[in-house]
């Protein structure tokens, strides 16, 4: 336990160090996303940094590197996804200062890529446990390729859906991270608990600042890459051994931005909306159309975040 807490005192050490100056260099480079009365999801009134994503990233990379055991292989394929994402979001988020929106097609390919090359790495979802028999049911490789990508692009998404108010995409990415740790303990799984404690450490680190009112965001290059990296976590440990009952436990760890955003995805498809396209529809912004401030939505979702991942820890223990 001793290895968790120090690659948790790590991560969040070094997010907590590197934020100011990084907020400061923002100032001086116009990296700031700028107040919008035209644009609904813009709530803030002050000029707010862009660069929480360069610590978050250092702060995990450092303790994923000193303290994990995972194949070269697989880290380096971890680590390049991971900045992959975190080159276009920063290109993404230099668009969103100037007032512009970024191509999703650029976005689209550089994040399959990143799955992809985490696939090719071994870091796959495989095949499942049959409750009853016992008898481990293989995927075929094609169906294996298409669900580990699904899956890697789909939380990266998520998580990158929900960053639309402070302190929400950090506080739910904090719970369901800490939620695959415990999966990660129970299982024995080194690796992904440190992956897993790692980006708990960077997450409260950047809620110390991003907290409502934040002093700084970590924009679309920090929202993927958590997503990328809990997508990967997941893969990595929960997913593993899994039977049919228990492949709901990493699902539901991340059960507030997956349901929430299928819902949202759903709902633009069949308006003919590009998935993409950025609103206002998800729960967070409807939750403050009904009259709750900014902390109270965040307080409301993540004790919502809290309930499903205590349902995963149930069905973890249950043994199913």
């Amino acid at each position: 336990m001793i290895t968790y807490a120090i690659s948790f005192v790590l991560s969040f050490a070094i997010v907590m160090v590197l934020i100011p100056p990084l907020a400061k260099l923002a100032f001086r480079l116009d990296f700031v996303d700028k107040p919008r009365k035209d644009v609904e999801r813009k709530i803030h009134r002050e000029p707010i940094p862009l660069t929480a994503s360069y610590a978050i990233f250092v702060g995990f990379a450092a303790s994923f590197l000193l303290f994990s055991k995972e194949s070269p292989e697989q880290t380096v394929a971890v680590l390049i996804g991971s900045l992959l994402l975190l080159t276009i979001g920063t290109i993404d988020d230099w668009y969103k200062t100037q007032g512009k929106d970024f191509s999703a097609l650029p976005k689209l390919i550089v994040q399959l890529s990143a799955a992809v090359i985490v696939y090719m790495s071994g870091i796959t979802f495989s095949g499942f446990y049959n409750p009853l028999s016992g008898e481990y049911i293989l995927l075929p490789e094609w169906l294996q390729f298409v669900l580990t990508i699904l899956w890697i692009f789909g939380v990266t998404t998520v998580i990158n859906f929900s960053d639309g108010m402070d302190g929400l995409a950090g506080g739910l990415s904090a719970i369901s991270a800490g939620t695959l740790f415990v999966v990660a303990l129970v299982k024995g799984q080194n690796t992904s608990a440190i992956m897993a404690i790692s980006l708990v450490g960077v997450a409260l680190a950047y809620l110390r600042y991003n907290k409502p009112p934040a002093k700084i965001f970590m924009g679309d290059a920090g929202a993927t890459f958590l997503g990328f990296i809990l997508a990967v976590i997941a893969l990595d440990g929960a997913f593993k051994q899994a039977t049919v009952l228990s492949l709901f436990i990493p699902i539901l760890a991340l059960g507030v931005p997956i349901f929430d955003n299928l819902f949202v995805v759903m709902k633009r498809f069949m308006q003919g909306k590009p998935i993409y396209q950025a609103d206002a529809s998800q729960v967070h912004y409807r939750l403050l159309r009904t009259g709750l401030n900014p902390k109270q939505v965040v307080a409301f979702l993540c004790l919502i975040s809290v309930c499903f991942s205590l349902t995963s820890i149930i069905l973890l223990l249950l043994g199913v």
